[in-house]
């Protein structure tokens, strides 16, 4: 009996540390597997067909481009330059990314998750007020002004933001723990999904007048 119950508590540990290491990208079991669109002569894993090894470059790890400004001339004022899996294939497998963020006076990253990927975040330039909410029933706020050198983390699938207080333009790096940890704005989401969420929905849950919810809804 001492035994069965033994198996038992083995497989439901197991069955916990599947279940935990499924939230992640999976860990590779080869040195890389650089990322092709073709299928001929590929083997397919985490979401994109691997080339040959012996057919790798250099340029399959490779991205130029991070010490230039991203365009800011937009409605929230920033810009996100993405390096993961689509930009730079040897990242296939490998459960990272870079983002470069660049911020107007005033401009801000609005909030957003990533549903596969926590982001750790370092300000080069500027001064970020920064944050994330956490999950119910506390949602709870944790935020921060950021200067030049200050880091912050952002947890995975958590609802976070940067906004530029400075009256200077602002630079910031991250680093996701995803290939492609994926984004979700959250207004955008809302109010500008395809087709239209019925707007009587959004008026309950924001608790709004309907005619503001379809202004918003006109926006996006």
């Amino acid at each position: 009996m001492k035994g069965i119950h033994s198996i038992l508590v083995t497989f439901a540990l197991l069955a916990i540390a599947c279940s935990i290491a499924s939230a992640f990208d999976p860990s590779p079991l080869q040195d890389f597997c650089v990322a092709i669109k073709d299928a001929k002569d590929g083997v397919f894993v985490n979401g994109k067909f691997c080339k040959d090894p012996k057919l790798a470059v250099a340029e399959d790890f490779f991205f130029s481009g991070l010490n230039k400004p991203g365009n800011t001339t937009n409605l929230v004022g920033s810009n996100v330059t993405t390096v993961n899996v689509d930009q730079i294939p040897g990242l296939n497998t490998l459960g990272i990314s870079l983002v470069r963020i660049d911020y107007e006076p005033g401009g801000e990253n609005p909030p957003h998750t990533h549903p596969r990927g926590t982001e750790i975040l370092v300000v080069i330039e500027g001064t970020l007020y920064v944050g994330f909410v956490t999950s119910n029933p506390d949602n709870r706020l944790f935020a921060k002004v950021l200067y030049p050198g200050d880091v912050f983390v952002f947890p995975i699938g958590l609802i976070h933001f940067q906004f530029n207080v400075g009256k200077t333009e602002a630079v910031a790096f991250a680093g996701l723990s995803s290939q492609n940890a994926g984004v979700i704005t959250i207004a955008n989401a809302v109010f500008g999904s395809n087709p239209p969420i019925n707007p009587d929905v959004l008026t309950r849950a924001f608790q709004l007048d309907k005619n503001v919810v379809t202004y918003l809804q006109s926006k996006f």
